[in-house]
């Protein structure tokens, strides 16, 4: 007679999550499972199949420093250099701050306001952007300073049997780039002429675990639509970057020192906020992100790298790449 396999086995009694939801689209809460510890297989396999469903994940109250957060990141995947463009922690290569005043906000007060300016999904300048994140608390202000997040896959369904057509033929431009108008900030046009990351990506890719349709359109770094003049190309981005960030697509999230969000970089965009700038409170969040296969679109064709190379594991990265 046939025997379980040892992955089937591995959820036990007591080897379980509860997850809440936190939208009807998007975010999950997830309890009973304490990250600072190796996880079984049945654990991981839980964590991502809600991962997987609810596309950014919360985890409360958990004691993780640099190594904990890296050691946690290796039970999911291969984790990157800490930001392919600004670096990393001394002495973590796989850590990147998240601090309140980083080199990579020094360009904010140049945007244009509109309902998607900042609204990204990491690294999508790269031709395999991260698969996955995983975000900590460590310094939160007593108010203020939450993040945002979209679920791209709803985004794409909610969208007219005309227009999800059109965007299925489509292909973008996404660059590492300050912007058009932008006065010249030193440190960060430096990080981006040292290491230029410019990739052509399908509108809509298909999700490699899900099979899920998604509108891959990160408003930071998509800057045009191949093909098409650059009135066209704005009119339709502007239409569906509103779209991308309509209110029933998101989860919004308070944040508490100790707090790990963990997101699906392939099917989510986010956004960082801008309410911390008007205030003296501190904030300071670190993240890894995990290495990512190369997207294909609906009719199966791949990205395609326009300028730099792919985002390689931190082991793999040249010193100082």
């Amino acid at each position: 007679m046939a025997t379980s396999s040892p992955a089937a086995q591995a959820v036990t009694a007591g080897d379980s999550i509860g997850i809440t939801p936190q939208t009807l689209h998007i975010g999950a809460e997830i309890s009973g499972v304490d990250l600072s510890q190796p996880l079984t297989e049945g654990l991981r396999r839980q964590i991502n199949d809600a991962l997987l469903q609810w596309k950014v994940i919360f985890f409360r109250d958990q004691d993780l420093d640099h190594a904990g957060h890296v050691a946690l990141a290796r039970q999911f995947g291969q984790p990157t250099i800490g930001h392919a463009v600004f670096g990393h922690e001394d002495g973590f290569p796989e850590v990147y701050s998240i601090a309140k005043n980083r080199t990579a906000n020094s360009h904010r007060q140049e945007r244009l306001a509109t309902p998607w300016v900042g609204w990204h999904t990491d690294i999508t300048a790269a031709v395999n952007p991260p698969k996955a994140a995983i975000l900590r608390g460590v310094t939160i202000p007593p108010y203020g300073g939450d993040t945002m997040w979209t679920n791209l896959a709803v985004a794409y369904d909610a969208l007219s049997a005309p227009i999800k057509a059109l965007a299925d033929g489509l292909r973008t431009i996404h660059a590492f780039a300050p912007p058009p108008n932008a006065s010249a900030v030193e440190a960060y046009d430096e990080s981006v002429r040292r290491r230029t990351l410019k990739s052509e990506h399908p509108m809509v890719t298909v999700h490699p675990e899900t099979g899920e349709r998604l509108l891959f359109l990160s408003p930071s770094f998509v800057k045009s639509i191949v093909g098409l003049s650059p009135r066209e190309s704005q009119t339709i981005l502007e239409m569906l970057w509103e779209h991308l960030v309509r209110p029933e697509f998101t989860v919004r999230f308070k944040w508490n020192a100790g707090d790990i969000a963990m997101w699906d970089n392939r099917a989510t965009a986010h956004l960082a906020p801008s309410d911390i700038y008007a205030t003296d409170h501190d904030r300071q969040l670190y993240r890894v992100t995990l290495v990512g296969d190369i997207p294909h679109g609906v009719d199966g064709a791949p990205s395609r790298s326009l300028e730099g190379a792919p985002i390689l594991s931190a082991e793999e990265e040249p010193a100082g790449g």
